[in-house]
């Protein structure tokens, strides 16, 4: 929105054709997400207190946590609130991925925020049935992968990138549909199911959006994506501003959701930050990088997948409890502990999935 001012006021002053220069804007969404969220934190904790949608906490789970119950959850409308109003007012309200990822951003935040309403208010604590549940996100995840393939006319879009290989592109048809539509779903429920202790969702999403957010910016820029033998995806560098404003909202709701929280997420953020990530790794053509920045995400669902399967096949539990973050406390590691060496993996695996750009 700023964009077309700025622009409109160029003609009478040319200082403000600094505000046209991506970078800047991309800091400038960072810090008026942050600023949101740190602003608006205090009411938003209080109003959801008022509402009483204290979180529940399984009598099955480590005893420590049994004095978070009563904290209030729902606390993704802040980190949604203020990404979109973010996103809006330094983007380029006319880029299609712009918008695209906005959608489907807030339709997964919508499904969780029903979710957690049946859970915390209406205290029916199946929330949402699974299958209903599912069926949404599904729709919303083939909706935007279809879209992508049908209506966006870049080239590259049906074809898969291996990292470290220059020569391995992998034409997939409509196959492109069926990834898509995976990393996207599979993203949100993997942010969903690490966000179970304090702070330990957030910062890896900070961490790989901002990643991804260099990665885009530097795909939708020709010179870049030729001398680094990326993909060039034009119009993807626009995805920078909405990945900085990702980084500001997650590190002001960091803030309050750091140890000991004064707020939770809840399914509202957890699932609407999985299914944005997942879809600025579709857009920017840089899936399997995103599977190994996200490192942290994938190794939690896959503990509840093993565990599950396990306990089924044979009746026994390969961890003592999943996910893998409960293990640990089960184990006898500290909360912070598990929480911050859980943030050192996810600091390397970025650099390794940032160190692809270069190594092929």
């Amino acid at each position: 929105m700023l964009v077309w001012l700025t622009d409109y006021l160029s003609q009478f002053e040319p200082a403000f054709d600094v505000f046209g220069y991506l970078t800047l804007r991309s800091i400038l969404a960072a810090g008026t997400a942050l600023a949101i969220a740190l602003i608006t934190g205090p009411s938003t904790i209080r109003y959801l207190h008022r509402l009483k949608v204290g979180q529940a906490i399984r009598d099955d789970g480590p005893q420590t946590h049994l004095v978070k119950a009563g904290t209030p959850t729902m606390g993704g409308v802040l980190i949604l609130s203020s990404v979109a109003i973010s996103t809006l007012l330094w983007g380029d309200l006319s880029n299609q991925f712009v918008w695209l990822v906005l959608a489907v951003t807030l339709a997964f935040g919508a499904i969780g925020w029903v979710d957690d309403y049946r859970k915390v208010v209406e205290r029916d604590s199946r929330g949402l049935p699974p299958r209903w549940k599912y069926f949404w996100q599904s729709l919303a995840g083939l909706v935007a992968a279809i879209y992508l393939y049908s209506y966006s006319d870049i080239a590259v879009m049906g074809n898969l990138y291996i990292p470290f290989l220059k020569d391995w592109i992998i034409p997939m048809g409509w196959g492109f549909v069926v990834l898509s539509y995976c990393v996207i779903v599979g993203a949100s429920n993997a942010v969903n199911l690490t966000d179970g202790l304090d702070g330990l969702a957030i910062l890896p999403a900070v961490m790989v959006g901002s990643a991804l957010g260099i990665i885009a910016y530097l795909t939708g820029r020709p010179d870049f994506a030729e001398y680094l033998l990326i993909p060039f995806v034009p119009g993807s560098g626009e995805l920078a501003v909405f990945c900085g404003a990702i980084a500001g909202a997650g590190l002001g709701f960091l803030w309050f959701n750091t140890y000991p929280a004064q707020v939770f997420m809840g399914d509202v953020g957890a699932l609407a930050l999985g299914a944005a990530l997942g879809c600025v790794a579709v857009i920017t053509r840089h899936e399997i990088v995103f599977f190994i920045m996200g490192g942290i995400f994938v190794v939690e669902t896959l503990s509840v997948i093993i565990q599950v399967a396990s306990f089924k096949l044979t009746g026994k539990r390969v961890f003592r409890m999943a996910p893998i973050h409960h293990h640990y406390e089960l184990k006898g590691w500290p909360e912070p502990r598990v929480i911050v060496r859980f943030w050192i993996i996810t600091v390397m695996l970025v650099l390794v999935g940032l160190a692809t750009l270069k190594l092929r």
